[in-house]
């Protein structure tokens, strides 16, 4: 199989997912997600143990996060559940083999929410990590945070949105966002070889369990009423000004001006 965006490699019984879409900063288009999630569909095959996700070596940007120019301008759920983050999530959270994130540069916005979606998260000491929807305007979803609190809790992800500051490896790892941080020097072998053992053990248990952990970890309540009461407040954002003024202001390359109307 050929694809466009992403490229494919296998070492012994790993899969190993290279983005390919470097003129965009690899952001999550749909065209890219759509290589990615076809990519991971053709190594879901029993020779395939684990599969490692990473960027091209020596990438300053592992990922732009969402590819901005394909949200709604407004009066649209710009994170509905047909969204290209929204497909690749669930594609990552149930896939029956370990996926591991492995972080070289810098990851924004959605792109955050995908590795926290991965299994293992590796990274080097000079990645950095942020979440970025106030900087646009962009009413975040319940799916989106579910997925940020269930690894980060709640305290780091309030100040990972709020602030839409990078925060570095070193403090990613301190706050339990990522397994294991390296050298950029040791990164590939230390990912290839975490991966290798995984390759080695029982891969029927591991589908099972990794299964249980995601019906166990999207164990919560919520009623239909703060559903809807949720969806209405989100809806108000979407349909804002100061959305309008986000998405314009990213277009203009310039500082936003919000008025919180």
């Amino acid at each position: 199989m050929s694809y466009q965006y992403v490229k494919v490699l296998i070492a012994n019984r790993v899969g190993i997912i290279e983005f390919n879409h470097t003129r965009k900063l690899n952001a999550l288009s749909k065209v890219f997600i759509d290589d990615l999630m076809q990519a991971l569909h053709d190594l879901n095959h029993t020779d395939i143990r684990c599969i490692i996700l990473r960027a091209p070596e020596g990438s300053k940007v592992f990922s732009a996060g969402h590819d901005i120019r394909e949200l709604p301008t407004g009066r649209r759920d710009p994170l509905s559940y047909d969204d290209p983050l929204r497909q690749i999530t669930r594609v990552i959270q149930k896939y029956p083999k370990p996926i591991i994130s492995m972080v070289e540069g810098s990851v924004w916005g959605g792109a955050f929410e995908m590795i926290m979606s991965s299994d293992i998260i590796v990274a080097c000491d000079t990645s950095t990590f942020s979440m970025t929807p106030v900087n646009l305007g962009v009413p975040y979803n319940l799916v989106g945070i579910h997925n940020l609190i269930r690894d980060a809790g709640f305290h780091i992800v309030k100040e990972l949105i709020f602030t839409a500051a990078p925060i570095s490896a070193k403090r990613a790892l301190a706050v339990g966002i990522l397994n294991h941080v390296v050298e950029t020097s040791e990164l590939e072998d230390f990912t290839l070889k975490l991966a290798h053992v995984i390759a080695e053990k029982a891969p029927l248990a591991i589908a099972v369990i990794k299964e249980e952990l995601r019906v166990l970890g999207e164990a919560h309540t919520m009623n239909s009423d703060e559903f809807e009461r949720i969806q209405g407040l989100r809806r108000a954002v979407y349909d804002s000004d100061d959305y309008h003024e986000g998405m314009k202001a990213f277009m203009e390359k310039r500082k936003p001006n919000f008025l919180g109307r």
